[in-house]
C-alpha cells in the first residue's frame, strides 16, 4: 500500500507539470477600490478586472468608483473591498491589517501656476487660492503634508478641486495654483501648457522636511522635455501599491500577483503609467509588508 505522504508528493509534482493546474479560484469574488472614473487607478482597474476574470476563470471583479487612496484603504480595512490602488504615503499612515501585492507605478508631485504668475516658490503661495485635490483623495493627503512641511497650514485658501476642475479654474484666474500628483507627462497639464501656459514650482527647499515626515517620499527631476519647461524642476516621487487585507488567502494573493504581471501588456494599453510595472521594483513596498502569497510568487521567479 502506498503511503499517503508519498502519494501527495506525486500528485503535487504532476499538478505542477500540467498546464493550468493550480488552485481552484472559480468562486472567488474580488472587489477593486479604484478611484475616480477615468483616472489612472480606474483605467488600470478596468484592464486588470478583465485580465483576472479570464485568467482565474471567475466572475469579473467589481470596480468601485472612489474618492482616491484614503477612501480605498478605508474600504479594504472595513471589508468593503478586497484590493485597492493606494499611494504609498497613505498606506504608510494606515498600515494596520494591510499587506501589499506589489508596487505598481510612481506618481510625481506637480505644483502648477500660470506662466505669467509672479509666484516663484512654494512659500509664495501664502494667502493664495490653491487647489489641493478632491476631498478624501491621495492628492489632498499629499497636499496637507506639503502645507505642514512648508508651515503654510491655515495660511492658504484651500480649494478641494481635482485636476479636471482645477486647471480650468487656473486658466480663468479663479485660483492661483494647483497641487497634483500623477504621471509625467500628465495629459491635461500638457494641454494647459499649450493652451494658456503654466509653470511648475521647484520644491527643493521642502524635500528634507517631507522625507523626514515619511520614508516613502523620494526626490526626482521633471525634465524640461516633459512640459517644454525652461529648466528642470525638482519634485517628489511617490510609489503606488496594490493593497489587500492580511487575511487574504495566500493562494488568492499569489494568483492575483501572477495575473498582474501576465496582464502587463493589457495594462499598458489602458494607461501609460503601467509601463513602470516590473517585477524588480514591485517588491519594494516598504513600509507595507508583501503579502505571503505575493512573496511566494516573487520567490518562484528565482527557481
Amino acid at each position: 500500500m502506498r503511503r499517503p505522504g508519498v502519494l501527495a508528493v506525486v500528485i503535487a509534482v504532476v499538478c505542477a507539470l500540467v498546464t493550468g493546474c493550480g488552485p481552484d479560484l472559480s468562486g472567488t469574488k474580488v472587489r477593486i477600490a479604484a478611484g475616480l472614473n477615468g483616472g489612472v487607478y480606474d483605467k488600470l482597474a478596468e484592464a486588470l478586472a478583465d485580465a483576472w476574470a479570464a485568467q482565474l476563470d471567475t466572475t469579473r471583479p467589481e470596480i468601485q468608483e472612489t474618492h482616491g487612496s484614503p477612501d480605498n484603504i478605508d474600504r479594504v480595512r472595513a471589508g468593503k473591498a478586497d484590493v485597492a490602488f493606494v499611494a504609498a504615503d497613505v498606506a504608510a499612515a494606515k498600515s494596520a491589517g494591510l499587506a501589499a501585492l506589489a508596487r505598481v507605478h510612481d506618481d510625481y508631485l506637480h505644483v502648477i501656476v500660470r506662466a505669467d504668475s509672479p509666484i516663484k516658490s512654494f512659500a509664495q503661495l501664502r494667502g493664495r487660492k490653491v487647489a489641493i485635490g478632491s476631498p478624501d483623495s491621495g492628492v489632498e493627503f499629499l497636499s496637507k503634508q506639503l502645507l505642514t512641511a512648508s508651515g503654510l497650514t491655515g495660511a492658504i485658501d484651500r480649494r478641494n478641486l481635482g485636476i479636471d476642475e482645477a486647471l480650468p479654474a487656473l486658466k480663468d484666474r479663479q485660483i492661483d495654483a494647483v497641487i497634483w500628483s500623477g504621471g509625467v507627462p500628465t495629459p491635461s497639464i500638457t494641454e494647459a501648457v499649450q493652451t494658456f501656459g503654466v509653470r511648475l514650482l521647484d520644491i527643493t527647499d521642502l524635500a528634507d522636511a517631507l522625507r523626514a515626515s515619511s520614508p516613502v517620499y523620494r526626490t526626482a527631476t521633471i525634465p524640461v522635455t516633459a512640459y517644454n519647461l525652461s529648466e528642470p524642476v525638482t519634485t517628489l516621487v511617490l510609489p503606488n501599491f496594490l493593497v489587500v487585507p492580511t487575511s487574504m488567502r495566500d493562494d488568492v494573493a499569489e494568483a492575483l500577483v501572477r495575473g498582474l504581471f501576465d496582464a502587463r501588456d493589457q495594462l499598458v494599453k489602458a494607461a501609460g503609467a503601467a509601463l513602470s510595472i516590473d517585477v524588480h521594483p514591485a517588491i519594494e513596498t516598504s513600509p507595507l509588508p508583501l503579502h505571503p502569497g505575493a512573496l511566494r510568487y516573487f520567490r518562484s521567479l528565482k527557481d
